[in-house]
């Protein structure tokens, strides 16, 4: 039996449905998903195995320009996707007519490689203007295969699955056929807190943020957790924490109820804040955080 795999990459504007639609083809939640944009920081890799092909999904920051050292790190996870994708899955959304940058947008449109074209959230639109939409992303990207879908709810994802297949070049598996992710367990606890930081601040608060899990214990029924939430000045540990801990006391409940369901087991979270000034600018902490090799 032939066996087919590849990397099928996942790029667009922030806010589009990227995450929402990694989860989907996935079928498990890998990305964390807010109305913010920048709420994927890392290119988060989900596997999905069959018997005959092993497709890796990456899912990946939305297109900005950036404003400091964080970002620029972002925009190179991007990149990244660009150079070694066998598909390329571009995202955009109903009301949508272009891409924050000319550069990826060239790159898209003369790919060597498949692209598809998914235009996300037509539950919220008309069948006239779907269709409308549809023929000018196929002026605009002639190179590109069209899909209007849901991605929230799950309409057309199927089709576009069964066409990744399709498309998928012929390969051995890169991974073992029981991995679902590339990054540790640490890591969906770091995002897991990130995610209810993101829902519960405003305005710099959650930028400013970074996690790291120091202690990651698993016996036979708990796991063990300890976790720092790094901000970057002294005001925004006390926004944070907020009035006798109260703030600080939710973000851990909704954290630790995530990752009981995550990991399928009881969890014991401790949450600290510590100040790590201006960490988004600074190399040396931004490759501690995996931004940068």
């Amino acid at each position: 039996m032939t066996h087919k795999a590849g990397f099928v990459n996942i790029i667009g504007n922030p806010n589009v449905g990227k995450s929402t639609l990694m989860n989907a083809l996935v079928g498990e939640r890998l990305s964390i998903i807010t109305s913010k944009a920048q709420t994927t920081r890392h290119r988060i890799l989900g596997i999905v195995n069959g018997d005959d092909f092993q497709i890796l999904f990456s899912d990946t920051p939305g297109i900005i320009k950036p404003a400091y050292e964080l970002q620029a790190s972002m925009m190179d996870f991007v990149k990244s996707a660009f150079e070694d994708a066998d598909i390329l899955v571009y995202m955009v959304e109903i009301g949508e007519k272009e891409l924050k940058d000319e550069a990826f947008f060239e790159k898209i449109k003369n790919a060597e490689v498949p692209v598809l074209l998914l235009i996300n959230k037509i539950d919220t639109s008309t069948q006239e203007e779907v269709q409308e939409k549809m023929a000018y992303w196929q002026r605009k990207v002639p190179n590109a295969i069209i899909f209007p879908i849901s991605a929230l709810q799950n309409f057309n994802i199927e089709a576009v699955f069964e066409k990744i297949i399709e498309l998928l070049p012929e390969s051995p598996a890169f991974y073992p056929k029981d991995q679902l992710t590339d990054r540790p367990e640490r890591f969906f606890v770091n995002e897991a807190i990130r995610e209810k930081i993101l829902i519960h601040y405003k305005k710099e608060i959650p930028y400013s943020v970074e996690i790291d899990t120091e202690e990651f214990f698993e016996a036979a029924h708990i796991i063990k957790i300890r976790s720092i939430i790094m901000v970057e000045r002294d005001s925004q540990k006390g926004i944070i924490i907020g009035h006798k801990g109260a703030g600080l006391k939710r973000i851990g409940t909704e954290a630790r109820k995530d990752l009981e369901k995550f990991f399928g087991k009881k969890i014991f979270l401790e949450l600290y804040v510590k100040v790590n000034k201006d960490w988004r600018n600074n190399q040396n902490q931004l490759r501690r955080f995996g931004y940068k090799e």
